[in-house]
């Protein structure tokens, strides 16, 4: 993947764990292997990208100290999206802050979508938008819509995981990646292009994701479009690799222009890496 002019590149979505932390009660998936911080700060080193964003794993649910330790590891290189409990305490969430973390994230695969009318939901967004954070959404693109206006109406920032997940069958034409495609003029929604093969069978990676990340560019421009490497790409480790991440990208965008907005101007602005030198 070639560096953009600025010299900044940024991985939006990567996961650090290690074996024998303590997992959630509703966890669906248990790895059974390490990816610890220095692995992944090499795998940016070897790739030209000057930052990294670390994303709580799910099967770890609200425990994000691991994540925290990483972050305080390598404070200028790295950013933060916890998962929290909406009823968090603000001192709590300060204490994510002061570590990097710029985001939360609600990983809804599997799980009813949360009630964030609700006064305790209200609360916490009222909050994350007072620390100029984002919430990060990863669910179905059919569910989407089950989320999106709540969390727009309560003035949030929102990122879609993994091309807004639309149906395998269905691709592009999911009603549901459709409505994903319509809220770009809302202004504050941000899509990943990443872990394709969470959408797509492996050989069809690079052709459906391309066909989608073209109209996600047309629909938000890639002022809000950012890059993850989804590493280690937990339950897909057999289908992905950081090299064919860094390939994919290469085959959805070959703008070199495009690449340098979508890889370093709008996830430097958006995960607030201003001012910090990796």
């Amino acid at each position: 993947m070639p560096p953009p002019v600025t010299g900044a590149a940024v991985d939006t979505h990567a996961h650090v764990f290690r074996q024998g932390l303590a997992l959630a009660d509703t966890r669906r998936h248990t790895p059974d292997y390490d990816a610890p911080l220095a692995d992944y700060l090499s795998l940016l080193d070897t790739h030209g990208l000057s930052h990294g964003v670390l994303v709580q794993p799910s099967f770890l649910g609200t425990d994000n100290s691991y994540m925290v330790q990483a972050l305080r590891a390598a404070p200028g290189r790295l950013r933060g999206v916890a998962v929290v409990a909406p009823d968090v305490s603000e001192s709590g969430l300060r204490i994510l802050a002061e570590a990097g973390v710029v985001g939360i994230r609600l990983n809804l695969i599997g799980l009813d979508l949360p009630a964030l009318d609700a006064p305790v939901w209200q609360v916490l967004l009222s909050r994350v938008n007072a620390l100029g954070w984002h919430v990060e959404i990863h669910l179905q693109a059919a569910r989407l819509h089950g989320v999106m206006p709540a969390l727009l109406a309560a003035g949030c920032r929102v990122v879609v995981d993994h091309f807004g997940r639309p149906d395998p069958a269905l691709g592009v034409s999911d009603p549901g990646f459709q409505y994903l495609l319509r809220q770009a003029d809302s202004g504050r929604v941000w899509v990943k292009l990443s872990a394709p093969y969470r959408n797509w069978a492996a050989p069809a990676c690079a052709a459906s994701g391309r066909l989608a990340a073209q109209q996600l560019v047309d629909a938000y421009t890639t002022e809000r479009l950012m890059w993850g490497s989804d590493w280690p790409h937990t339950e897909h480790r057999h289908l992905a690799s950081f090299p064919a991440a860094t390939q994919w990208l290469d085959a959805w965008i070959d703008d070199p222009a495009q690449r340098q907005v979508l890889l370093a101007d709008t996830p430097l602005r958006l995960f607030q890496f201003q001012g910090d030198t990796p």
